[in-house]
């Protein structure tokens, strides 16, 4: 399996032009033969393009330098050089590319097929039958080719996805992930057993599927990179629904206290995150649980969160929160559905 891998810094060079030629006819029983120095090459350019067979950035973290062929130079007898071959980058769907040096945004390749041009190949020059004119018929010189674009840039990863699984470290995350979809993260019990974000494609009759990530779990002062800090809350950011998972069950922490240390490290990373679609999922309810359900349910209810008790254990409460799920993100299509009751708390 594949090391995850969602930054990489990569320096492209385009292929410098190739030069433009000075020569003139030379043949027997042809007088006064004139130029025909030819141009030469454009250099080859680099191009980034997103592809959804590429999941990763692993190729950029090992290869981290990318030249494009130069153009060929001109030739005599109007030859002209051959173009240099562009380069193609590819990378996954959600690939933003930064230039290190100004800092500016080029792209953010989000569609299959997505290119994006980020060194420019250098023009050929033009030999020197391209500067005979009738008052200057033997022109003894001709252009050198430009050099082509070298740039450094930064490629950032972000995970595209329907919903975002975030909560505190053995939450249950990974366990809801392989409750809903085939996919099958690891899980056991220590913390921070994922390491790397994990996809999921739940289908859901009848409104269809949806991509689900599972992010590694959060802990306080993440934001300012404490445990796995800032690193995947990044993937969180183009998710159009979070689903807030809270272990409710005995021995975890008070679940309202859980609720508020993720929603701080959320708050502080990116505001814009907390007015995002949010469901809580109570996760563990198959355990013996006190007080801390009941005001992490009046908590929910003053905020005006959706709560609904589940188990990824003994999948009560799935199939109403993957309703919830997919009646949700309808909604945010502009498809305005009431929510299912199911277990619902608040």
């Amino acid at each position: 399996m594949a090391k995850f891998i969602d930054t990489a810094q990569i320096v492209v060079q385009a292929g410098d032009g190739g030069r433009g030629c000075v020569s003139f006819r030379r043949e027997k029983y042809v007088p006064r033969g004139g130029p025909n120095g030819g141009d030469g090459g454009n250099g080859g350019s680099i191009y980034i393009e997103a592809g959804r067979s590429f999941r990763t950035l692993v190729d950029q973290q090992y290869q981290q330098l990318y030249r494009a062929e130069r153009g060929e130079h001109g030739r005599g007898k109007d030859q002209h050089g051959a173009t240099g071959r562009d380069v193609t980058i590819k990378v996954p769907l959600g690939t933003v590319i930064t230039d290190v040096d100004s800092g500016d945004v080029l792209g953010d390749l989000t569609d299959e097929g997505q290119r994006l041009l980020v060194a420019r190949g250098g023009r050929g020059g033009q030999g020197n039958a391209r500067f005979a004119t009738a008052t200057h018929q033997a022109p003894r010189f001709a252009q050198p080719g430009t050099a082509g674009e070298i740039r450094k840039l930064r490629l950032e990863l972000k995970l595209i996805a329907d919903v975002g699984l975030v909560g505190l470290p053995n939450a249950g995350k990974s366990s809801l992930l392989a409750a809903f979809s085939s996919a099958r993260p690891k899980i056991a019990a220590y913390p921070f057993t994922t390491l790397s974000p994990n996809l999921g494609v739940v289908d859901v009759e009848p409104h269809g599927g949806f991509v689900v990530a599972d992010i590694p779990g959060l802990i306080e002062g993440a934001a300012r990179g404490a445990g796995l800090g800032i690193r995947f809350l990044r993937h969180i950011e183009r998710t159009r629904l979070l689903v807030h998972v809270v272990d409710v069950g005995d021995g975890a922490q008070d679940p309202a206290a859980a609720a508020e240390a993720v929603e701080g490290e959320l708050r502080a990373y990116n505001p814009a995150l907390l007015s995002l679609p949010r469901i809580v999922a109570a996760n563990k309810i198959d355990l013996p649980h006190g007080e801390g359900l009941a005001r992490l349910t009046a908590r929910c209810r003053a905020a005006g969160i959706s709560l609904l008790a589940v188990s990824a254990l003994t999948g009560e409460g799935i199939p109403g929160l993957l309703e919830a799920l997919a009646v949700r993100l309808r909604a945010s299509q502009g498809q305005s559905h009431d929510l299912p009751q199911g277990s619902l708390l608040r």
